[in-house]
């Protein structure tokens, strides 16, 4: 495989085609605006510059990187002559299934689809392909040029032969792939969203605050940062959506959101990316500041 498609610009979807560039493959950067193409390119530009200024890469190497690295607002032009497609679009399951059938339409038959969602099931996003078995899960961890691991999720008609060929791949971007079966979550989520939703529930049955919580997990578990900033790093409105999910296919309460998730997302206090969640980032981008809201 040397030619990459990832659809969606976004966080997720340009720290993907960040990697993959920066590792010689050739990526089609796919979005349906210039605007969020632009910003993409802007973001792997600044986290380029930073593995520069951290002598991680040369100032040719940055270079070369872009340079693999083309853009279009459509899905047909950017998935012609691919070998493997990664959708990296919002966690939102009709969009995900409406991309899928186009994918199917516009792209040779031969052609790996992979899919870098958290939580929603890759059998029911197979299932609106033509031939199953070449739809896979990669999901990659944020931020994505720097975490090792990748779920890689087997649908319920994934071919030994795709999940080898993306086995290796990961690898080959200096990843870890851990090989996983298809439930709402996989691993990686189904452990840490009921994590941050019961941080969450300690604080709203006022248990101890924002920065205590945060705290206890990261000097007594030894967490490199707490459930509460975690969740507004990963955005609290992508945690309800997980949550979601995995309360609908389980069917189990334990899942359920905790109704200050709920609100918070509701009112548009979404974490870092709105500028406030359980933490204040009008002023910084770190979590040093709580919220007025929880003070």
């Amino acid at each position: 495989m040397k030619n990459i498609a990832v659809i969606g610009a976004g966080t997720m979807g340009n720290g993907i085609a960040h990697t993959f560039a920066q590792f010689g493959y050739k990526v089609n950067l796919i979005d349906i605006s210039k605007e969020s193409l632009q910003k993409g390119l802007d973001t792997i530009s600044k986290n380029l510059d930073r593995m520069v200024s951290k002598e991680k890469i040369s100032e040719n190497e940055k270079a070369e990187t872009l340079n693999n690295i083309s853009t279009f607002i459509d899905i047909p032009s950017g998935v012609k002559d691919v070998d493997l497609i990664v959708e990296a679009a919002t966690e939102n399951v009709d969009l995900k299934l409406k991309i899928f059938k186009q994918l199917d339409i516009n792209c040779s038959k031969d052609t790996i689809l992979a899919s870098n969602t958290s939580s929603i099931s890759i059998t029911q996003i197979a299932a609106e392909v033509s031939n199953p078995e070449r739809v896979i899960g990669m999901h990659f961890m944020n931020p994505v040029p720097v975490m090792k691991l990748v779920e890689i999720i087997r649908g319920y008609n994934t071919s030994d032969k795709v999940t080898k060929d993306i086995m290796e791949l990961s690898e080959k971007l200096n990843k870890v792939p851990v090989e996983v079966n298809d439930y709402p979550g996989f691993v990686a989520n189904r452990i840490l969203m009921p994590m941050i939703n019961e941080a969450i529930e300690t604080l709203y049955n006022g248990v101890a605050g924002v920065y205590e919580i945060d705290t206890v997990m990261k000097l007594g578990m030894a967490h490199p940062m707490g459930p509460l900033q975690l969740a507004d790093f990963i955005g609290l409105d992508v945690c309800l959506s997980i949550l979601e999910v995995m309360y609908n296919g389980f069917k189990n309460p334990k899942y359920a959101p905790c109704p200050l998730l709920v609100n918070m997302v509701r009112a548009g206090k979404l974490g870092a990316k709105s500028g406030e969640g359980f933490y204040d980032y009008s002023e910084s981008r770190k979590a040093e500041k709580v919220s007025a809201q929880f003070i």
